[in-house]
């Protein structure tokens, strides 16, 4: 490793994965670092049976890969892991609707985006794979007929979901399909379901057998096990400070940088910029709107627990299926995996209500009304193989805003914190999801339920979090600029969901790789000599 590198990259999700393979292939020396491990076969089918295997909470020993993050307002579901976000997401791969970058702020920011971006979402498209799933089993079929019951318009959009999974031949390894050779071998897609917590038979088209495979083949550093603690200037750009998180009184070298890049993650990298600015003061220049609108994709989970189930449930890819409700509203199911079997603890009768406390004494009510159906999902063996889940998501303005400090949810020290801002939180109940949980529950037999931390807590769950650093001319208004530099701060990138400066209505991993795309080609252009 030199001792200045060209650019160091922090977190290996769809945007520093793309960004390592581009900035490698025009000749920069790039090192990736991640705080998480290479994901095995061998870790996957132990998170299976194993909560130390599968969640990330370092404090209490757990080094898996699922990390969840809980705030007052929403709790965040994240992965962890050389491949980052994509080692625990559903593998779908949905254009927005292009409407959405005519809307505040993009429209003011001096870019055609859709113009800009629809050659970086066609490679973004090709590098994942993506490929339409070819599957329709039981579980489909249940939601096509709920999709019949909401009416006309979600009948009409019902199809299959595009998926960034390899559908070829099952059974051995067959040459790289993808890249001419330079990928690694590849088996196709077995239907196990598994997807939301890796993929052990290599179908799943995660980050590690594309961009990360193909950075390291160009010269890419790789360096797992790694968590940066502190961003400071220096003469020669910028000096990272690290730890080993499963060992935190571990003091690895620091790392040296011309350029750096963060893309950790919005929790990650909001925490990275608020400790620079506020607690090391290393980088008093960062914009004093760090952390302003911060998004979800306004979703709300419900599910069905099944009277009875058919054995082929679980047979296909976790995320098949969806529709629109009606122009605002997209929804898909979402299979479980056996490492899911948590989330029967969070189950709660379906209660309609858009004032929280009322609803959710409504829904302590009806447990105590009827305890032992209320908690029927909480005995049930295998719970997984006996549910249908149902994410459902709207093109519709939420805002959260992101603080760092010590907040009364968490006395113990300084912390990332949320906080309400501008005219609605997300949601913590949409009607459209209670009716497609009704619906969906009269054409497959079974008992509809909400997710308690939104009904009775008031809690949006989300793993589509966006924003924080939104993009601006100046920092007055915003964090980075068009190019995704941070204002005040030469060299420093975000390239991560940090920099989506609004919800996308629909799951974001192909517009977080297609912005990441059009930043890379950017900076891996020679910089114009000052």
């Amino acid at each position: 490793m030199a001792d200045v590198v060209d650019f160091a990259i922090v977190g290996s999700g769809f945007g520093g994965s793309v960004t390592a393979l581009r900035l490698a292939e025009a000749g920069h020396g790039v090192v990736v670092l991640e705080q998480g491990g290479p994901l095995t076969t061998e870790r996957m089918r132990a998170a299976d049976t194993d909560p130390r295997a599968l969640f990330w909470m370092p404090p209490l020993g757990m080094h898996g890969y699922f990390a969840q993050h809980v705030f007052q307002h929403l709790s965040i579901a994240a992965g962890v892991g050389v491949g980052g976000g994509s080692l625990v997401y559903g593998a779908v791969l949905l254009e927005p609707d292009p409407g959405i970058f005519g809307h505040a702020p993009w429209s003011s920011l001096g870019v055609e985006w859709w113009r800009e971006l629809a050659p970086h979402y066609a490679t973004a498209a090709r590098m994942l794979g993506r490929a339409t799933n070819p599957r329709s089993g039981t579980m489909d079929r249940y939601l096509r007929d709920a999709a019949a019951r909401l009416g006309p318009d979600a009948t009409a959009s019902f199809g299959p979901t595009p998926n960034g999974i390899y559908f070829g031949e099952r059974g051995g390894d067959h040459p790289d399909p993808y890249f001419g050779g330079d990928g690694p071998a590849r088996t196709g897609c077995t239907f196990c379901g598994r997807c939301l917590t890796g993929c052990p038979h290599r179908a799943k088209n995660t980050l590690d057998l594309n961009y990360l495979h193909l950075a390291e083949r160009r010269g890419a550093t790789i360096v797992p096990h790694r968590q940066v603690t502190r961003i400071e200037r220096t003469r020669h750009g910028y000096r990272l400070t690290m730890r080993d998180p499963r060992h935190p009184s571990s003091r690895p070298p620091p790392l040296d940088a011309r350029r750096v890049v963060l893309a950790a993650g919005v929790v990650g990298t909001l925490t990275l910029l608020f400790r620079a600015r506020d607690v090391d003061r290393t980088l008093p220049s960062i914009s004093p709107r760090l952390g302003d609108h911060v998004f979800t994709n306004s979703e709300a989970i419900v599910g069905v627990m099944h009277d009875e189930t058919p054995a082929d449930l679980l047979e296909g890819t976790a995320i098949s299926s969806h529709f629109w409700a009606d122009p605002l509203t997209h929804l898909t199911q979402n299979r479980f995996p056996p490492g899911y079997d948590f989330m029967r603890w969070y189950t709660a009768p379906l209660v309609d209500g858009v004032r929280p406390l009322r609803r959710a004494a409504a829904s302590l009510a009806a447990i105590a009304a009827h305890p032992l159906a209320s908690t029927r999902a909480w005995r049930r063996r295998d719970f997984h193989r006996h549910v249908t889940m149902l994410t459902v998501m709207q093109h519709a303005e939420n805002e959260l805003a992101f603080r760092h400090g010590r907040h009364w949810t968490w006395p113990f020290g300084r912390r990332l914190y949320s906080r309400l801002a501008g005219s609605g939180r997300p949601p913590t109940y949409l009607a459209q999801a209670n009716a497609a949980a009704r619906a969906l529950a009269a054409a497959a037999g079974g008992v509809p339920f909400n997710l308690a931390p939104e009904s009775i807590g008031n809690q949006s769950i989300t793993a589509h979090i966006l924003g924080g650093c939104r993009m601006s001319l100046a920092p007055e208004r915003g964090v980075i600029a068009p190019s995704h530099e941070v204002h005040g701060c030469p060299g420093l990138y975000v390239l991560d969901g940090s920099a989506i400066s609004g919800n996308v209505g629909v799951n974001p991993s192909l517009t977080i790789t297609a912005m990441a795309e059009r930043a890379a080609a950017a900076l891996a252009r020679p910089r114009p000599a000052l």
